[in-house]
Protein backbone atom coordinates (compact mmCIF):
# COMPACT_ATOMS: atom_id res chain seq x y z
CA UNK A 1 0.00 0.00 0.00
CA UNK A 2 1.22 3.60 -1.12
CA UNK A 3 -1.01 6.08 0.40
CA UNK A 4 -3.38 6.60 2.84
CA UNK A 5 -6.12 9.68 4.14
CA UNK A 6 -8.09 8.77 7.05
CA UNK A 7 -10.06 5.11 5.47
CA UNK A 8 -9.09 5.59 2.15
CA UNK A 9 -6.18 3.89 0.48
CA UNK A 10 -3.82 3.58 -2.99
CA UNK A 11 -2.79 0.54 -3.52
CA UNK A 12 0.00 -0.19 -5.96
CA UNK A 13 -0.02 -3.50 -7.91
CA UNK A 14 2.40 -5.45 -9.25
CA UNK A 15 1.82 -4.49 -12.60
CA UNK A 16 2.20 -0.40 -11.84
CA UNK A 17 -1.21 -0.10 -11.66
CA UNK A 18 -2.52 1.92 -8.28
CA UNK A 19 -6.24 1.47 -7.13
CA UNK A 20 -7.92 3.55 -5.15
CA UNK A 21 -9.28 0.86 -2.20
CA UNK A 22 -10.81 1.17 0.95
CA UNK A 23 -11.23 -1.14 4.20
CA UNK A 24 -13.28 -4.34 3.89
CA UNK A 25 -14.49 -4.37 7.60
CA UNK A 26 -13.44 -2.31 10.44
CA UNK A 27 -11.48 -4.03 12.18
CA UNK A 28 -8.86 -4.38 9.81
CA UNK A 29 -5.82 -1.59 10.38
CA UNK A 30 -3.58 -1.11 7.41
CA UNK A 31 -0.28 1.57 7.02
CA UNK A 32 1.63 2.46 4.07
CA UNK A 33 4.38 -0.49 3.32
CA UNK A 34 2.22 -3.05 4.07
CA UNK A 35 1.19 -5.45 1.46
CA UNK A 36 -2.45 -6.58 1.01
CA UNK A 37 -4.72 -8.54 -0.59
CA UNK A 38 -7.27 -6.73 -2.95
CA UNK A 39 -10.95 -7.35 -4.51
CA UNK A 40 -12.07 -5.58 -7.08
CA UNK A 41 -15.00 -3.58 -6.53
CA UNK A 42 -17.12 -0.90 -8.32
CA UNK A 43 -14.90 2.28 -8.47
CA UNK A 44 -11.29 0.91 -7.18
CA UNK A 45 -11.02 -1.70 -4.68
CA UNK A 46 -11.48 -3.08 -1.29
CA UNK A 47 -8.57 -4.33 0.87
CA UNK A 48 -9.52 -7.28 2.70
CA UNK A 49 -6.14 -8.73 4.47
CA UNK A 50 -2.73 -7.75 5.31
CA UNK A 51 0.68 -9.80 5.17
CA UNK A 52 2.24 -10.57 8.06
CA UNK A 53 4.17 -7.36 9.00
CA UNK A 54 8.47 -7.53 10.19
CA UNK A 55 7.02 -4.33 11.82
CA UNK A 56 4.77 -1.45 12.72
CA UNK A 57 5.87 2.48 13.36
CA UNK A 58 3.03 4.04 14.92
CA UNK A 59 2.45 6.57 17.60
CA UNK A 60 -0.18 6.15 20.52
CA UNK A 61 -1.52 7.35 23.59
CA UNK A 62 -4.92 6.14 25.76
CA UNK A 63 -6.81 7.63 23.21
CA UNK A 64 -6.05 6.75 19.67
CA UNK A 65 -3.12 5.08 17.61
CA UNK A 66 -1.93 6.58 14.60
CA UNK A 67 -0.53 4.31 12.14
CA UNK A 68 2.69 6.01 10.26
CA UNK A 69 4.03 2.84 8.03
CA UNK A 70 5.10 -0.93 8.33
CA UNK A 71 7.99 -2.85 7.26
CA UNK A 72 10.08 -0.14 7.91
CA UNK A 73 13.82 -0.38 8.24
CA UNK A 74 15.43 3.58 9.69
CA UNK A 75 13.76 6.10 10.84
CA UNK A 76 14.76 9.65 9.72
CA UNK A 77 13.99 12.82 11.79
CA UNK A 78 14.23 15.86 9.93
CA UNK A 79 14.95 19.23 11.97
CA UNK A 80 15.91 22.78 11.22
CA UNK A 81 17.48 25.90 12.88
CA UNK A 82 13.83 27.83 12.40
CA UNK A 83 11.41 25.56 14.21
CA UNK A 84 11.62 25.73 17.66
CA UNK A 85 13.60 21.94 18.04
CA UNK A 86 11.92 19.72 20.78
CA UNK A 87 14.77 17.80 21.96
CA UNK A 88 12.19 14.87 23.87
CA UNK A 89 10.83 14.93 20.60
CA UNK A 90 13.69 13.51 19.11
CA UNK A 91 13.74 11.30 22.01
CA UNK A 92 11.00 9.46 21.07
CA UNK A 93 12.08 9.03 17.71
CA UNK A 94 14.51 7.36 18.85
CA UNK A 95 13.05 4.99 21.22
CA UNK A 96 10.53 4.51 18.43
CA UNK A 97 13.39 3.39 16.16
CA UNK A 98 14.75 1.29 18.84
CA UNK A 99 11.83 -0.80 20.09
CA UNK A 100 10.99 -1.60 16.06
CA UNK A 101 14.34 -2.63 15.32
CA UNK A 102 14.91 0.18 12.67
CA UNK A 103 17.99 2.20 12.35
CA UNK A 104 17.51 5.88 13.32
CA UNK A 105 19.14 8.98 11.64
CA UNK A 106 18.59 12.56 12.11
CA UNK A 107 18.36 14.85 8.73
CA UNK A 108 19.47 18.56 10.08
CA UNK A 109 18.08 20.15 7.26
CA UNK A 110 18.94 23.79 5.74
CA UNK A 111 22.17 23.98 6.75
CA UNK A 112 22.31 27.15 4.78
CA UNK A 113 20.20 29.48 7.39
CA UNK A 114 21.81 31.57 10.13
CA UNK A 115 21.59 29.67 13.48
CA UNK A 116 22.82 26.43 12.25
CA UNK A 117 25.81 26.33 14.32
CA UNK A 118 23.06 26.63 17.49
CA UNK A 119 21.43 23.54 15.92
CA UNK A 120 24.38 21.69 15.29
CA UNK A 121 25.54 21.86 18.72
CA UNK A 122 21.80 20.80 20.43
CA UNK A 123 22.31 18.01 18.18
CA UNK A 124 26.09 16.64 19.89
CA UNK A 125 24.31 15.04 22.45
CA UNK A 126 22.14 12.44 20.29
CA UNK A 127 25.19 11.78 17.85
CA UNK A 128 27.09 11.05 21.26
CA UNK A 129 24.30 7.83 21.79
CA UNK A 130 25.03 6.68 18.10
CA UNK A 131 22.56 8.72 15.95
CA UNK A 132 23.62 9.37 12.44
CA UNK A 133 23.58 13.28 11.69
CA UNK A 134 23.62 14.14 8.45
CA UNK A 135 23.95 17.74 7.67
CA UNK A 136 22.30 18.95 4.67
CA UNK A 137 20.05 22.03 2.36
CA UNK A 138 17.84 19.98 0.85
CA UNK A 139 16.20 22.41 -1.05
CA UNK A 140 19.24 23.10 -2.84
CA UNK A 141 21.36 19.49 -2.93
CA UNK A 142 19.64 16.22 -1.30
CA UNK A 143 23.05 14.55 -2.10
CA UNK A 144 24.35 13.55 1.54
CA UNK A 145 20.90 11.86 2.40
CA UNK A 146 21.64 9.53 -0.35
CA UNK A 147 23.78 6.66 1.15
CA UNK A 148 21.51 6.71 4.09
CA UNK A 149 18.40 6.18 2.18
CA UNK A 150 20.04 3.87 0.08
CA UNK A 151 18.36 -0.23 0.59
CA UNK A 152 16.37 1.49 3.10
CA UNK A 153 12.86 1.66 3.48
CA UNK A 154 12.61 4.63 5.26
CA UNK A 155 9.42 6.49 7.26
CA UNK A 156 10.11 10.56 7.44
CA UNK A 157 9.17 11.83 11.06
CA UNK A 158 9.26 15.60 12.08
CA UNK A 159 7.34 18.77 12.84
CA UNK A 160 6.28 20.95 9.94
CA UNK A 161 8.08 22.83 8.29
CA UNK A 162 11.22 21.04 8.81
CA UNK A 163 11.44 19.94 5.10
CA UNK A 164 10.02 16.50 5.05
CA UNK A 165 8.18 17.52 2.04
CA UNK A 166 11.02 19.68 0.37
CA UNK A 167 13.21 16.67 0.72
CA UNK A 168 11.18 13.94 -1.31
CA UNK A 169 10.79 16.99 -3.93
CA UNK A 170 14.09 16.94 -4.48
CA UNK A 171 15.07 13.30 -4.04
CA UNK A 172 11.84 12.90 -7.22
CA UNK A 173 10.48 16.30 -8.46
CA UNK A 174 7.82 14.43 -10.32
CA UNK A 175 6.56 13.69 -6.55
CA UNK A 176 4.95 17.03 -6.52
CA UNK A 177 4.58 17.16 -2.75
CA UNK A 178 3.10 20.52 -1.48
CA UNK A 179 5.29 22.12 0.67
CA UNK A 180 5.09 25.89 2.16
CA UNK A 181 6.93 27.97 3.98
CA UNK A 182 7.57 28.88 7.75
CA UNK A 183 5.06 30.86 9.29
CA UNK A 184 7.85 33.97 10.62
CA UNK A 185 5.25 34.87 12.97
CA UNK A 186 4.26 31.90 15.26
CA UNK A 187 7.79 30.12 14.55
CA UNK A 188 6.06 27.25 13.40
CA UNK A 189 5.21 25.29 10.12
CA UNK A 190 1.95 24.91 8.49
CA UNK A 191 1.04 21.69 8.13
CA UNK A 192 1.12 20.33 4.69
CA UNK A 193 1.26 16.98 4.50
CA UNK A 194 -2.18 15.53 5.26
CA UNK A 195 -1.88 11.99 4.17
CA UNK A 196 0.67 9.58 4.56
CA UNK A 197 2.72 8.61 1.07
CA UNK A 198 5.36 6.04 0.46
CA UNK A 199 7.27 7.39 -2.72
CA UNK A 200 9.30 4.04 -4.37
CA UNK A 201 13.63 5.08 -5.29
CA UNK A 202 14.37 2.34 -7.18
CA UNK A 203 17.82 4.29 -8.20
CA UNK A 204 18.87 3.59 -4.93
CA UNK A 205 18.56 -0.09 -4.50
CA UNK A 206 15.60 -3.05 -4.83
CA UNK A 207 12.76 -2.32 -2.44
CA UNK A 208 14.05 0.96 -1.42
CA UNK A 209 10.83 3.57 -0.58
CA UNK A 210 10.91 6.81 1.71
CA UNK A 211 7.17 7.53 3.67
CA UNK A 212 6.50 11.41 3.80
CA UNK A 213 4.20 11.79 7.11
CA UNK A 214 2.04 14.78 8.01
CA UNK A 215 4.22 16.89 10.60
CA UNK A 216 3.88 16.27 14.29
CA UNK A 217 3.99 17.99 17.25
CA UNK A 218 3.67 15.39 19.70
CA UNK A 219 5.17 11.08 19.32
CA UNK A 220 2.95 8.96 22.06
CA UNK A 221 4.74 5.65 22.46
CA UNK A 222 1.97 4.35 25.11
CA UNK A 223 1.39 1.02 22.39
CA UNK A 224 5.09 -0.16 24.02
CA UNK A 225 5.00 -2.66 26.91
CA UNK A 226 5.88 -0.36 30.76
CA UNK A 227 8.56 -3.09 31.19
CA UNK A 228 10.27 -3.61 27.80
CA UNK A 229 10.40 0.20 27.56
CA UNK A 230 14.18 1.01 29.31
CA UNK A 231 15.41 -1.39 26.38
CA UNK A 232 14.86 0.91 24.19
CA UNK A 233 17.21 3.51 25.88
CA UNK A 234 20.49 2.82 24.51
CA UNK A 235 22.56 3.67 27.21
CA UNK A 236 20.31 2.59 29.56
CA UNK A 237 20.34 -0.75 28.16
CA UNK A 238 23.54 -2.14 29.36
CA UNK A 239 22.67 -1.43 33.24
CA UNK A 240 19.66 -3.57 32.97
CA UNK A 241 19.82 -6.76 35.37
CA UNK A 242 22.46 -5.14 37.19
CA UNK A 243 20.47 -3.75 39.97
CA UNK A 244 20.29 -4.74 43.53
CA UNK A 245 16.08 -6.05 43.03
CA UNK A 246 15.20 -7.66 40.18
CA UNK A 247 11.72 -5.31 40.50
CA UNK A 248 13.85 -2.28 40.22
CA UNK A 249 11.69 0.50 39.09
CA UNK A 250 15.14 2.66 38.37
CA UNK A 251 14.14 5.26 40.82
CA UNK A 252 15.15 5.54 44.42
CA UNK A 253 15.81 1.60 44.99
CA UNK A 254 19.06 1.56 46.80
CA UNK A 255 22.05 -0.45 44.93
CA UNK A 256 20.07 0.92 41.21
CA UNK A 257 22.68 0.71 38.56
CA UNK A 258 20.86 2.87 36.62
CA UNK A 259 20.68 5.80 38.79
CA UNK A 260 24.34 5.13 39.68
CA UNK A 261 24.71 5.88 36.05
CA UNK A 262 23.25 8.75 36.09
CA UNK A 263 25.28 10.04 39.02
CA UNK A 264 28.28 8.97 36.80
CA UNK A 265 27.37 10.79 34.74
CA UNK A 266 27.01 7.82 32.23
CA UNK A 267 23.25 8.41 31.86
CA UNK A 268 21.59 12.06 31.28
CA UNK A 269 18.99 12.73 33.76
CA UNK A 270 16.33 14.03 31.67
CA UNK A 271 16.66 10.66 29.82
CA UNK A 272 15.57 8.93 32.86
CA UNK A 273 13.23 10.85 33.64
CA UNK A 274 11.85 10.13 30.03
CA UNK A 275 12.07 6.55 30.81
CA UNK A 276 9.58 7.29 33.91
CA UNK A 277 7.11 9.26 31.76
CA UNK A 278 6.74 6.94 29.06
CA UNK A 279 6.15 4.10 31.61
CA UNK A 280 3.64 6.26 33.26
CA UNK A 281 2.05 6.65 29.70
CA UNK A 282 1.82 3.36 29.26
CA UNK A 283 0.69 2.31 32.45
CA UNK A 284 -2.40 5.15 32.15
CA UNK A 285 -3.06 3.79 28.91
CA UNK A 286 -3.55 0.39 29.70
CA UNK A 287 -5.58 1.20 32.65
CA UNK A 288 -7.82 3.43 30.46
CA UNK A 289 -8.10 -0.12 27.98
CA UNK A 290 -9.53 -2.18 30.86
Amino acid sequence: MVAAYRRHFVVALADGERVACVLKGRSLQVAVGDRVEIRRVAGGGAIESVAARSNLVYRSDAFKDKLLAANVTQIAGVVAPDISLDEELIDRWMIAAESTDCRFVLFANKSDLPGFEVLRKRLAPFAALGCGIVELAAIADPAPALDWLADQRTVLVGQSGMGKSTLINALLPEAGVRTADVSDSLGAGRHTTTSTTLYPLPALGRDTWIVDSPGMKIFGLAQLEPARIAEAFVEIRPHLGHCRFRDCRHDAEPGCAVTEAVVAGRIAPHRLRLLHTLQAEANFARGKAR
